[in-house]
């Protein structure tokens, strides 16, 4: 049972949200290492589905207003009880300053929320802790400083690579009311984040791991002939930077004796128009679209199939996958990886031992997808090493024990 007066409080962008089981599996252990806290989240659901992971979380979850405009008493009320607080002159003057550089809605409303969260945070609160480094950070950082609490962030991947490099430096300096310190993911990002930061141990490595307690042990998998029908399973938003048009090409240049069928999980804003691309490449018939699932029908899928395939690749915007943790996810169950060498990926998967990364160009997918199909044991063989992997490197308790120690020390003001 949590207390009344948790003495964390976690900001999120949205809560629960489907395609971040790597936050979810984070606030759960935490719970389990001893942490109190209240979820403050910026967006209300939109997903129909939740993980069993969500409904472990005892954690008291509060929603922000996500539009200003829809609850003004709310907001107005706090904005002239924030005006009390003896941090609220110097939040409201960065803002400011932020909101020069970046006039636009979002920067609006980031204040706004930063006002209700400052004047709503129970008085026992001791620290924030957001994650992601972009809209969550923000509201964090204006409520801590209005409150004069420390605060932290954890730091992914779009966040990390959409973010403009002055408010990436300001989150990341003591002089302008930075974290206290900001977590991230993968080396990759953490070496770019140094680079941001007044003091490079203000930015710590911790890898997400996967708590393998959660999932089954993986099938005994059967040698397939090379001549048996090929099912790959990808999961992943439908997004530009996770790479399914080039895919989706790919297919399109497969041998015609090949059998395979390609089953993708997930939603997303490009469904209709990789539908209509797949149409068009005459492979519609091929392909299941489940839409978004949630993790056990998720790891069901992964059990059937003899590949997983993950096309990521850097988005127009230069938003791009850190190290995701579905890659993990398909290792656990002894599940094949073709994927790419973007960003953090190959801090997981050494091509040619753990699986296969190749560039995101379809006729480069297609080999590498033929190539696996006509070899069992090789794929079988990269499927053993990355599962040995993520036993041996991967797994979930070292980053937690390392946040809980961060977490409570910015709590004790160390």
């Amino acid at each position: 049972m949590t207390s009344q007066k948790p003495p964390l409080a976690i900001v999120v962008k949205g809560w629960p949200r489907l395609s971040e089981t790597f936050i979810a599996q984070e606030l759960a252990a935490l719970e389990d290492s001893g942490h109190d806290f209240d979820i403050w989240s910026l967006r209300y659901p939109t997903d129909k589905k939740r993980h069993p992971l969500h409904d472990r979380i005892k954690a008291r979850v509060r929603y922000l207003p996500e539009y200003l405009h829809e609850d003004p008493e709310r907001v107005w009320h706090a904005r002239t009880a924030a005006q009390a607080l003896p941090g609220y002159g110097e939040a409201y003057r960065i803002w400011r300053a932020d909101l020069a550089r970046d006039l636009t809605h979002n920067r609006i409303r980031r204040f706004g929320q930063a006002c209700v969260l400052a004047t709503e945070l129970p008085e026992g609160t001791q620290g924030l802790y957001a994650h992601f480094m972009h809209t969550p950070s923000s509201v964090a950082r204006y409520a801590a400083i209005m409150r004069g609490l420390p605060w932290s962030f954890s730091a992914h991947a779009k966040d990390i690579w959409t973010s403009d490099e002055w408010e990436k430096r300001e989150k990341l300096s003591a002089a302008t009311h930075g974290a206290v310190f900001g977590a991230t993911c993968t080396a990759f990002g953490a070496e770019h984040l140094r680079e941001m930061a007044d003091d490079p141990a203000r930015v710590d490595l911790v890898y997400h791991g996967l708590d393998l307690t959660r999932f089954p042990a993986p099938p005994e998998r059967a040698l397939r002939d090379a001549s048996d029908p090929f099912h790959m399973v990808s999961v992943g938003r439908l997004v530009e930077k996770k790479g399914f048009d080039r895919l989706i090409s790919a297919f399109a240049q497969l041998p015609t004796g090949l059998n395979w069928h390609w089953t993708h999980i997930g939603g997303g804003g490009l469904k209709d128009a990789l539908q209509a691309q797949a149409e068009e490449a005459g492979v519609a018939s091929r392909i299941t679209w489940r839409g978004a699932c949630d993790q056990p029908e998720v790891i069901e899928a992964m059990r059937e199939a003899d590949l997983f395939v993950l096309p990521s690749r850097i988005a127009e915007d230069g938003d791009r996958d850190g190290l995701p943790n579905v890659l993990m996810e398909a290792a656990s169950q002894m599940l094949p990886i073709l994927s790419t060498p973007v960003s953090a990926i190959p801090e997981f998967i050494d091509s040619g031992t753990h699986g296969l990364l190749v560039e995101d160009d379809p006729a480069k997918l297609a080999t590498a997808i033929r190539d696996l199909a006509d070899n069992p044991s090789q794929t079988q063989a990269y499927a053993t090493a990355a599962h040995d992997r993520l036993v041996g490197e991967f797994g979930m308790a070292p980053g937690i024990a390392r946040l809980s120690t961060r977490l409570t020390q910015l709590m004790q003001g160390g």
